[in-house]
């Protein structure tokens, strides 16, 4: 087991012919292209057991797949299969936040000291913008000895919200607020804290009322101390040369998530949020105003073509065009959901490893941006 959690945790003539001759149009990439894709994702060395992408346009949506859902059992991953969404989860939290600040709740520029007097006293200066853009400096909780030691001893174990802050409460800011980009687990964690300080209700619960229930997700939900999934569902696992799959589905409690990744939904209800979203289901145009003020930053793992870092989202801006939304990581589970600036199409791939690093990574970005392609028919 202690084994386990330290892999998871951590020429001129030629150029001359080819101006005096034009060029054929390029092929729109298809369907086909992105299955061929997720198809070499599968079959490359260390590659995943499994892979999912869903296409919504036109009021449809395509599912592509190809591997298997579970190594024991014939069958590929399915849209409607439960799995970890990772960080995707942090895009739900923004939605949370931003809902507040328009109900007037909360404020963007309400800072830790302001909401949450009782976190460390270095910290008071951070604004829920800050956190949102990931510009805060708060240490990030997911590289501190205490996260480190819960996954080798426990990693089955809850963890309350304020026993994630214990482990990073004796460290100050990484550099002044604001200063630069900088991705932390820990932003979300706050904001979600706040989320609770100005309503008084539990996160859970304003997950369900505000972003759930408004998108019509039915399969999504926020486990603090469920470990198993709901079935069916798609199992996770890690896998290196030479060895077999082994799975790791249940390997680690979420409750050392929380608000920055514990979410359990499907690939089909995961895109239906993104449409959402990007379509302003959640809060208005003053807010996605400020949701869309974008700097230098990538997603982790970074999503496809150039990554911005805004409010909880995401921009990916792709040799075909560009899309909104979040990447994640969780052991067992790789996930990717965007969607267009309207909210009418949207695109999502999971992968049911941890993030791929190297080669592996540039295929599945490579995906990606081929996904996107076929999104918007180029």
């Amino acid at each position: 087991m202690a084994r386990l959690a330290r892999r998871l945790v951590p020429p001129l003539a030629a150029a001359c012919a080819a101006l005096a001759v034009p060029a054929a149009a390029a092929a729109a990439t298809t369907d086909a292209d992105v299955q061929r894709g997720l198809q070499r994702l599968v079959s490359s060395p260390g590659g995943p057991p499994g892979a999912v992408a869903t296409l919504y346009r036109d009021g449809r949506l395509t599912v592509l797949s190809a591997g298997r859902a579970n190594v024991n059992r014939h069958g590929p991953p399915s849209a409607t299969a439960s799995m970890r969404i990772a960080s995707v989860s942090k895009a739900f939290s923004a939605a949370v936040a931003l809902q507040l600040v328009q109900r007037g709740a909360l404020s963007l520029d309400d800072t830790i000291g302001q909401r949450l007097p009782s976190l460390p006293q270095a910290w008071a200066p951070v604004t829920v913008r800050q956190m949102l853009s990931h510009t805060s400096g708060l240490p990030d909780y997911t590289t501190s000895p205490g996260f480190a030691d819960q996954a080798r001893t426990d990693p089955r174990g809850y963890v309350p919200p304020a026993g994630i802050i214990d482990w990073v409460r004796d460290r100050p800011l990484e550099f002044p607020p604001g200063s630069r980009y900088a991705y932390s687990n820990t932003d979300n964690v706050v904001v979600a804290l706040m989320a609770e300080a100005v309503t008084g209700r539990p996160y859970r619960e304003l997950l369900q009322e505000l972003v759930f229930g408004p998108a019509g997700l039915t399969r999504t939900s926020f486990p603090e101390r469920r470990i198993s999934l709901p079935r069916p569902m798609i199992r996770g696992y890690v896998v290196e040369r030479g060895s077999p799959p082994e799975d790791v589905t249940t390997f680690l409690s979420p409750s050392g998530a929380w608000a920055s990744g514990a979410i359990v939904s499907t690939p089909a209800d995961l895109a239906r949020f993104m449409r959402a979203n990007l379509a302003g289901r959640f809060f208005g145009p003053q807010q996605r105003a400020e949701q869309m003020r974008f700097v230098p930053g990538a997603s982790s793992p970074p999503g496809p073509g150039r990554n911005e870092a805004g409010l909880g989202l995401f921009r990916y801006t792709t040799r075909c065009g560009v899309v909104y939304g979040h990447t994640g990581d969780f052991p067992g589970y790789v996930q990717w959901a965007a969607a267009t600036a309207d909210g009418r199409r949207s695109v999502t791939t999971t992968l049911n490893i941890p993030a791929p690093t190297g080669r592996l990574l540039a295929r599945l970005r490579a995906v990606q941006a081929r996904a996107v392609c076929a999104l918007l028919g180029r």
